[in-house]
């Protein structure tokens, strides 16, 4: 048996090996000193460490108007993706109405319809009504990217939870709203927090609608599009650019590892069911 499974193991090592890599040399770079990067030979551990790079890094420019930025843009886009489909997905789950199925069909083609598909529909939009170069307009656009996976994830969580517990609530004198706050709401925490851990991603690592919507006010830019600020006619510098990237990946790291189990049962969740 365990012959059998040794091609898969092997597999599945090179699987990780390949998606961990880029990380490993993204962090280790972070921590070589300049000529160490340049080297012919490529070093797969820092033999003279230094902090160098990240203080270039937070020490750039508007670092940390970028970094309240794009927080302030993914916590509002998640929070009212979060709310919208909630009520969408109880009304999918839970009730029978014409039309149900036709909605459901156009939240999935909305799900699978690729972003760049919007981005000159958005700029557009953004342009004539005069939303350029506002933060507003980037969380409403992470707001509808973010939104069908929320609903098709929530979908299927509410469906894996039997009916029954809020009917029992109602016999014994609760309202619908108070069945769902007190009896629904609390089993659905797992799925909340993957879906909002998905929406919050999503809109952290955006970088063509923040790059193309935000163009003369360069305060209003986020994150990912500072990244690209240590690229210039010079060159690129390397150490900087990674130490930042390091940087950057912090926020999603912590929030996952805090909440990896929540995370993991919600997608499994949402996934099985509806």
């Amino acid at each position: 048996m365990k012959l059998r499974r040794l091609p898969l193991n092997v597999a599945a090592l090179g699987v990780l090996v390949v998606s961990v890599f880029p990380v490993y040399w993204m962090v280790v770079t972070a921590f070589k000193p300049t000529r160490d990067i340049q080297a012919d030979t490529p070093q797969f551990l820092p033999l003279h460490p230094t902090l160098d790079h990240f203080r270039t890094a937070v020490g750039a420019d508007g670092f940390a108007q970028f970094w309240r930025n794009s927080l302030l843009v993914s916590v509002t886009a998640v929070v009212l993706a979060l709310a919208v489909a909630l009520l969408a997905a109880f009304a999918v789950a839970r009730m029978r109405w014409r039309g149900r199925k036709a909605f459901i069909l156009m939240v999935f083609i909305a799900q699978m319809a690729p972003w760049e598909a919007l981005l000159i529909p958005m700029f557009i939009i953004a342009r004539d009504t005069g939303m350029l170069d506002k933060l507003s307009m980037l969380t409403l656009i992470y707001f509808i990217v973010t939104l069908p996976f929320t609903i098709v994830t929530l979908r299927g969580f509410l469906a894996a939870i039997p009916a029954e517990l809020e009917e029992a609530a109602q016999m014994d004198g609760a309202g619908r709203a108070v069945a769902f706050r007190r009896v629904v709401l609390p089993l659905l925490a797992p799925g909340l927090m993957s879906t909002s851990l998905f929406g919050f991603i999503t809109a952290w690592n955006e970088f063509a609608f923040a790059n193309a919507l935000i163009i003369k006010n360069q305060d209003d830019r986020t994150l990912p599009v500072w990244l690209s600020s240590f690229s210039n006619v010079f060159g690129t510098d390397w150490g900087a650019t990674m130490a930042a990237a390091s940087l950057f990946m912090v926020p999603v790291l912590l929030i996952f590892l805090v909440l990896q189990r929540r995370v993991t049962t919600g997608f499994i969740a949402g996934a099985v069911k509806g």
